[in-house]
């Protein structure tokens, strides 16, 4: 189903999403459970991300060196050598992945959400604004997408419908509003500089991105565990005491499954398509891989099952996901020549 895709679009939107699916599952499922102290020690999800955005770091680095995408990037001459170097739009969508990457991870550590629901009211809020994007970025948005986004937000509502016991707490709303922010920004950023025919010009933003990103992240981690007080006690712990625990090993899988997402989810969002498809193809994939997290953690005994409400939602991914593959392939068949 996830390669099922018109000719037009070509194949690579549906395997990275497939990519950002494989590494979203564990992530989520794994970050659930060492904040839940499933896996040994209660680690707080503040003092998993010095651990983990370390790894991420790591791996953001071996992933562009390893396929050769940094040749891609801006060079700016330092003394007698030129190095990759982003512009300042890169540098600020850098800033803004930065903050995603942090707020994802801490969204699936407050205690008494699950995963499925804090993915639905994360992305939710993303699908709601890719056509305000495509509008502000003149670009024409397809019936099927008009669909798909109306169905990915009805599975929002549907996991919401009813549950008068759901409170968020301030850090959860000011978490999930922070991400969405950053959200904004970045998709304006893409829309107008990256989604392009060229990839040159696609891999050149990617890299650029990347370059700012996890080390602006894992700079700023170090900031607030040098302040080490007032609430930034955990981020210190995270420096000085997560490194030595038997948990260190958990972080720091959790790190690179983390910058998988990351790599993949920016693929398949700088992909030449209106936002308002190459969003929902993300939303969804994320979506379901936080499906099949919750239903491996319960399997296992390590979490709740899945509540009625996020089933049927995520049902209403699922069939995002058909509108999506299947309507540009009876479009395309439609144009052909004698069908």
């Amino acid at each position: 189903m996830l390669v099922a895709v018109s000719e037009r679009r070509g194949i690579s939107i549906w395997w990275w999403a497939f990519g950002y699916f494989a590494a979203y599952a564990p992530y989520s499922a794994l970050t659930k459970a060492l904040s839940d102290g499933q896996l040994g020690e209660k680690v707080p999800g503040n003092r998993i991300l010095p651990v983990s955005t370390t790894a991420s770091f790591f791996a953001m680095a071996i992933f562009v060196f390893a396929t050769g995408w940094w040749r891609f990037a801006t060079r700016r001459k330092i003394g007698a050598r030129e190095v990759p170097f982003p512009t300042r739009w890169t540098a600020l969508s850098g800033l803004c992945g930065a903050t995603i990457l942090t707020t994802t991870t801490l969204a699936y550590t407050i205690e008494g959400i699950s995963i499925v629901f804090m993915m639905l009211l994360m992305r939710g809020g993303v699908l709601a604004m890719a056509p305000i994007v495509d509008a502000l970025s003149g670009r024409k948005v397809r019936w099927y997408s008009w669909v798909a986004l109306a169905l990915t937000l009805a599975s929002l509502a549907v996991a919401t419908w009813g549950r008068v016991e759901l409170k968020l707490s301030t850090f959860a709303l000011f978490n999930v509003a922070l991400y969405l922010a950053a959200y904004f920004v970045r998709l304006r950023f893409m829309s107008r500089l990256a989604k392009s025919d060229a990839a040159d010009v696609t891999k050149r933003y990617f890299v650029e991105e990347q370059l700012v990103s996890t080390p602006s992240a894992l700079l700023a981690l170090g900031l607030f565990a040098a302040i080490g007080t007032g609430g930034f006690e955990e981020f210190r712990r995270g420096f000085t005491e997560l490194p030595f625990s038997p948990q260190v090993g958990w972080a720091l899988v959790i790190g690179v499954l983390s910058q998988g997402t990351g790599i993949f989810g920016a693929l398949v969002l700088l992909d030449k398509s209106e936002n308002s498809f190459s969003v929902p193809v993300n939303r969804a994939s994320s979506v379901l891989a936080g499906v099949l997290a919750t239903l491996s953690m319960f399997a296992l005994g390590l979490g709740k099952p899945l509540a009625l409400q996020e089933g049927l939602g995520a049902a209403m991914v699922v069939a995002a996901i058909l509108v999506l593959s299947l309507a540009p392939m009876l479009e395309a068949k439609k144009a052909r020549p004698g069908t």
